[in-house]
């Protein structure tokens, strides 16, 4: 038979409450839905038992970007690569890693990434220590990995402040890296991109044009688990205090200036960006009905059948 079904009618599985539902209360609920639909839930997001598989992508993703940062510095510090292709080198990696695993675990890679999403309501509090431990294990294997492969030459690729610099110096620009690398990030998970090309885009080349002109002065680490690395496996923490503190400092100023440009976080599309979206077929389904909802081919249930979209009606004043 022709005509509009409802959505028992279209599938089998239940349509989950969405994020939408605590911080979109004034949506109307066709919207919800959709949001539901296009975003997942917070159970599904929540749901401890998807935990190791986001614990893996992080460690996974931390241990190829530090890898490729320290492999870098070592190299460029040895007079093997230039100083453009040691710190280009990161922000290309970065940009593959949210590329093919960003819908994982929302491809953090930094602990102060983990507490901006946090601090925003994208991310669990109660997941935070998880993945900043999990980020320095990564970063710890990798670069136990370059000493097996290098020696303990280089400082292991370690963040340092340059020479003629002071601590003081390099940490103000630590503060003012981190804090436009966390932007970024924000602001593209605030338009569901972290888990697309145009977030890999932006982040990746934001780490490169950062390190293209402040390499020299700090290291343009930006992230306390790429700089742990190093420290602990060279076995030199005399400047790591420098690359903990400035990130934390840039990260929570990054946050001030998101809830200043945009508000309070914690929208349906952020928090799948910064939380990831594990279930592909479920995800594939939720889009084929969300079309459907989208043509009026499907009837949410509780959405009386005349009631429009939000960007298809617009409002009259």
């Amino acid at each position: 038979m022709g005509g509009k079904r409802s959505l028992d009618d279209a599938t089998e599985k239940d349509i989950p409450a969405s994020a939408g539902e605590q911080s979109g209360a004034a949506l109307r609920p066709r919207a919800q839905q959709l949001l539901a639909l296009e975003f997942g839930s917070r159970a599904e997001f929540d749901d401890p038992r998807l935990e190791w598989r986001r614990l893996f992508s992080e460690a996974l993703g931390t241990f190829f970007l530090v890898v490729v940062a320290a492999g870098g510095a070592i190299l460029h510090g040895e007079g093997k690569i230039s100083l453009a292709a040691a710190v280009v080198a990161p922000g290309l990696m970065v940009m593959a890693i949210i590329l093919f695993m960003g819908a994982v675990s929302g491809a953090h890679l930094n602990p102060g990434v983990s507490l901006a999403f946090a601090m925003r309501r994208d991310f669990p509090w109660k997941r935070l220590s998880g993945y900043i431990v999990i980020q320095l294990v990564g970063a710890t294997l990798a670069c136990l990995f370059l000493d097996a492969v290098f020696g303990n030459v280089q400082h292991l690729g370690a963040t340092l402040p340059g020479p003629g610099y002071a601590d003081w110096q390099a940490l103000l620009l630590e503060v003012f890296l981190t804090a436009g690398l966390v932007s970024v990030i924000l602001g593209t998970a605030s338009a569901a991109q972290n888990v697309g090309p145009i977030a890999a885009l932006g982040v990746g080349g934001y780490i490169a044009l950062a390190g293209l002109w402040s390499a020299p002065v700090s290291g343009a680490s930006m992230n306390p688990a790429r700089s742990f690395g190093p420290a602990l496996v060279s076995g030199d923490f005399s400047s790591y205090w420098i690359y903990v503190l400035g990130p934390i400092i840039g990260a929570l100023i990054a946050v001030g200036c998101a809830h200043i440009l945009r508000g309070r976080g914690g929208s349906p599309i952020s928090y799948a960006a910064g939380s990831g979206v594990l279930d592909a077929g479920v995800h594939s389904e939720r889009q084929r009905l969300s079309r459907a909802i989208k043509r009026g081919e499907v009837i949410p249930p509780g959405v009386p059948s005349g009631d429009p979209l939000p960007d298809r009606t617009p409002e009259h004043h």
